[in-house]
């Protein structure tokens, strides 16, 4: 675990350390979620989802082909009214 003792800054700015920030590999204009659990605040880093549907790591793979086949049923039951 890796723990750093911080100030607060003017208008309650709080510098996350480099060695933090370079862990997790935030940077100027990275998005953090800030929330209150109990007494503590928790600050996770923040991935937009269309940011990591682009960007982000793949976990699996589809042709062009089973995306297109998967499409066409869904619209099959589309138009059908189907669920």
């Amino acid at each position: 675990m890796v723990e750093v003792v911080t100030k607060i800054g003017k208008k309650r700015v709080v510098v996350i350390p480099k060695r933090i920030a370079d862990e997790l590999g935030l940077k100027e204009g990275s998005k953090v979620l800030i929330r209150l659990e109990g007494d503590k605040i928790v600050i996770d880093p923040y991935v937009d989802p269309v940011w990591m549907a682009l960007h982000g790591k793949k976990f699996a793979k589809i042709t062009f082909e089973e995306l297109e086949e998967e499409s066409l049923e869904i619209q099959k039951k589309e138009v059908e009214g189907i669920d």
